[in-house]
């Protein structure tokens, strides 16, 4: 199966006038997930890399509806009808989801297959268009301006209602080769379409049916309460009656073809020629190169998750290993908290202990010079009574001495008591003695 890819260029900054905004993109996107219809391009994928947003859709191969007919020998109104009832059908099923497309024109009308004798018609580019809301009003000024609806022009409310003016001026087109508000320049063709200035000119629409002519006319009208409805349209009697040609027209009918082919073949070269191509799709093998660039991208990425993932695993093997580090380390650290707890208190205890020591030691201090003043002054005491006693044991020693001779024993009664009196005082100052000494 086989593939188109749309480049959308991403704007890089908010600044830059280049490439398309984000919401734009996303915009688009959400509207082609949400539709699904046989005349509408399908949305298979969305890629997206540094620069672009590509949207994988639906191979269209047919080319331009214009391009294909302008090919043809010929083309009667029947043919007409039956594409442009394809164009209304695919719009009936936006229309009916509140989507407007707001960027009808030949360039984004294509054929999914040209070889067939009924090309099925595909509506391609959805970056203009929008979810009309209840309530919300919107307007814009964008669009291509030979196709755009007097409304945006004149920048009022906008409503599905553009869409039916589009398919107005595309109908004139294909039936005509010429376009109906086309002017020499941008501004020209803004005020024809402002002005609603166009007309049926005999020299395109001479073969035109009634009802063909009514049909553009309903869809060309600057009321938009006025202007055909999806619905309107095609219940339109131009959309649902076939017209046949009896074989006596049909020399006639060719050569009417002939000239309406020949004049749309000249509007499509002018236009091309103008107008930007349309890069909606490109060669499928650039995209095959998209995708396998994607490819290698996604193994990278790959790649990147496993290293990630393979990080991450070291990353939570550390984060276990610091909490439980941590988890130690609080341990400890209350450990040492409660012994440090512990010496202050010891060391508290100690330093009181120290002071009520250097307390006492003044208080001891004190009472040894008290104790010393009154050894000294018993000491002073004692020399003063051991003088006196060295020199009463002399005395008692002379005295002595004098009774150890013979004339001693006649000695009065006197020296005896004398004698007696001296042994008494001898006693008493021994005694004194030793109480100093004791003391």
């Amino acid at each position: 199966m086989e593939f188109a890819a749309k480049f959308i260029k991403k704007r890089q900054s908010m600044a830059s006038s280049r490439g398309v905004r984000r919401e734009e993109i996303e915009r688009e996107v959400d509207i082609l997930q949400q539709i699904q219809h046989p005349n509408i391009v399908t949305l298979h994928d969305v890629y997206e890399n540094r620069t672009d947003v590509v949207l994988i859709l639906e191979l269209v191969s047919g080319g331009e509806l214009f391009d294909f007919l302008a090919q043809k020998e010929s083309l009667s109104e029947e043919e007409a009808t039956q594409f442009i009832k394809q164009i209304l059908e695919g719009v009936n099923y936006l229309h009916a989801r509140k989507i407007a497309h707001f960027d009808l024109k030949p360039e984004n009308i294509m054929l999914l297959d040209k070889n067939v004798p009924l090309p099925r018609i595909k509506l391609i580019d959805f970056g203009l268009a929008h979810k009309i809301e209840a309530g919300v009003e919107f307007k814009n000024i964008f669009g291509t301006p030979e196709f755009v609806a007097p409304e945006i022009v004149n920048y009022e409310p906008l409503g599905l209602e553009a869409d039916m003016w589009s398919i107005g001026v595309i109908t004139y087109i294909l039936l005509s080769g010429a376009s109906p508000f086309l002017g020499e320049t941008k501004q020209d063709t803004l005020r024809n379409i402002s002005a609603i200035n166009y007309e049926f000119d005999e020299e395109f629409f001479c073969h035109t049916s009634e009802p063909a002519k009514k049909f553009i006319s309903q869809l060309l009208e600057k009321d938009k309460k006025k202007r055909l409805t999806i619905q309107d349209a095609l219940n339109h009697p131009w959309i649902k009656v076939k017209l046949y040609f009896s074989k006596a027209q049909e020399p006639k009918k060719r050569e009417r073809r002939q000239l309406k082919t020949k004049r749309l073949r000249e509007y499509t070269i002018k236009s091309h020629s103008s107008m930007p191509p349309n890069n909606t799709y490109v060669n499928f093998e650039r995209f095959a190169q998209v995708v396998e660039d994607i490819d290698q991208m996604e193994s990278s990425f790959v790649s990147l998750a496993a290293a990630h993932d393979s990080l991450q695993e070291d990353i939570d093997a550390m984060v276990s290993i610091y909490n439980e580090k941590e988890a130690w380390y609080k341990e400890e650290s209350e450990g040492v908290r409660h012994e440090l707890s512990q010496i202050r208190y010891e060391f508290r205890k100690v330093e009181a202990f120290k002071r009520s020591l250097q307390d006492d030691m003044q208080v001891f201090s004190s009472s040894l010079g008290a104790v010393s003043s009154r050894y000294q002054e018993r000491q002073n005491h004692f020399d003063a009574l051991r003088t006196e006693l060295s020199n009463e044991l002399k005395w008692v020693q002379e005295v002595m001495g004098v009774s150890q001779s013979e004339d001693v024993w006649w000695c009065s009664s006197k020296t005896k008591c004398t004698l007696f009196h001296h042994q008494h005082l001898l006693s008493r100052a021994a005694a004194r003695i030793n109480m100093s000494a004791v003391s």
